[in-house]
C-alpha cells in the first residue's frame, strides 16, 4: 500500500503508546483515522490532538475483548468515513505472575485483550477488505512471542499466539491471493505505559482481585512497582515505532521487530528448537534493559 493519503485505518489501543503514536503517524499522511481505546479521556485528547493538527479522526470507546463492542466499532467506522483500509490491532496488557498462581480472571483477561481482541479486528474488518481485493492488518505481536521469560506466561501465550495467528493469517492471504498485506509487528522494550495496564481491567476480570505477585527478582511485567517499570520510560520511543509502522505497510513488510535487542536470545531458543533437546535456564528478558547486569 503505497499511498496512505484518504485511506481509512482502525488503531485500537489507540489513546497512549504505540497506538496513540501510529495513529497520529497516519493522520499526518492523510489517512481518516478511527482511534479506539478502553479509556475516554485519553481517546477525547488524541482525537483532539490530531484534528488541531489538521487532520481527520474519530475516537471509540471500545473494549476489544467484547465481540459487540468490536462489532459496534466496524459499523461506527463505516457509518463515519467507510470500509476500513488499515487496521491496526494493537490494544494490549501486561498480565503477569507465575504459571502456578495467576487467577483464572487474569488469564481471562489477558487472552481477552492480547489475543481475543486481535481474532475480534480481523473478524470485524477482514471480510469488507477481501471483498475490495486491498487493505492491510497489522497485529501487534511482541518479542515475547518469540520468547519465554518467567514471570510473565500469560502474557508470553497471548504474544505467541498472535504472531502464529499474523503468520496462518499472511499464508491464506497470500493463497487466495486476496491483496491484503498483513504485518506481525514485535516491538522491544517501548517507553509506554502497558505495565499499568491494571488500571483498566474491567471487574468481570477482577475475581480474586489484581494479579500482581511475580517472581522475587521483580521481573514480572506486571509489577509496576519494580525497577523495570522505571527503566521502561528510557525506552524506545513510541513515534519510531509509528514510523516504522508505516513503512511496513508501505512495504507491505510481515515481520517487523523494531530493534535486535533480542536477537541473540532469539537465536539461542531456535537453536533448542533446532536441536530437539531440552533448554537450560534462560536469561530474563527483562535483564535486556540492564546493560552490563547492573540492576
Amino acid at each position: 500500500m503505497q499511498d496512505i493519503t484518504g485511506k481509512v485505518a482502525v488503531v485500537t489501543g489507540g489513546a497512549s503508546g504505540i497506538g496513540r503514536a501510529t495513529a497520529v503517524a497516519l493522520a499526518a499522511e492523510g489517512a481518516r483515522v478511527v482511534v479506539a481505546d478502553i479509556e475516554q479521556p485519553p481517546l477525547d485528547a488524541v482525537v483532539s490532538d490530531i484534528a488541531d493538527a489538521g487532520g481527520d479522526a474519530i475516537g471509540v470507546v471500545c473494549d476489544v475483548s467484547d465481540w459487540s463492542s468490536v462489532e459496534a466499532l466496524q459499523q461506527r467506522c463505516v457509518e463515519a468515513f467507510g470500509h476500513a483500509d488499515i487496521v491496526m490491532n494493537n490494544a494490549g496488557v501486561a498480565g503477569g505472575g507465575a504459571l502456578s498462581t495467576i487467577e483464572l480472571s487474569a488469564w481471562e483477561w489477558t487472552l481477552g485483550v492480547n489475543l481475543w481482541g486481535v481474532i475480534h479486528g480481523v473478524k470485524a474488518f477482514l471480510p469488507a477488505m477481501v471483498e475490495r481485493g486491498s487493505g492491510h492488518v497489522v497485529n501487534t505481536a511482541s518479542i515475547a512471542g518469540h520468547l519465554t521469560s518467567t514471570g510473565m506466561g500469560a502474557y508470553n501465550t497471548t504474544k505467541h499466539a498472535v504472531s502464529g495467528f499474523s503468520e496462518t493469517l499472511q499464508q491464506e492471504m497470500l493463497e487466495g491471493e486476496t491483496g491484503v498485506g498483513v504485518t506481525c509487528l514485535c516491538p522491544g522494550f517501548v517507553a509506554t505505559n502497558i505495565i499499568t495496564s491494571e488500571r483498566n481491567r474491567p471487574e468481570r476480570f477482577r475475581e480474586g482481585g489484581p494479579d500482581l505477585d511475580g517472581p522475587p527478582d521483580g521481573t514480572t511485567l506486571s509489577d509496576a512497582g519494580s525497577a523495570i517499570a522505571d527503566a521502561y520510560a528510557a525506552q524506545m520511543k513510541p513515534e519510531l515505532v509509528a514510523a516504522q509502522v508505516l513503512a511496513a505497510i508501505r512495504e507491505n513488510r510481515f515481520w517487523l521487530f523494531t530493534d535486535d535487542l533480542a536477537d541473540d536470545m532469539i537465536r539461542t531458543r531456535h537453536a533448542d528448537i533446532e536441536a530437539h533437546g531440552t533448554p537450560g535456564r534462560r536469561a530474563h528478558l527483562a535483564e535486556l534493559m540492564f546493560p552490563g547486569g547492573d540492576e
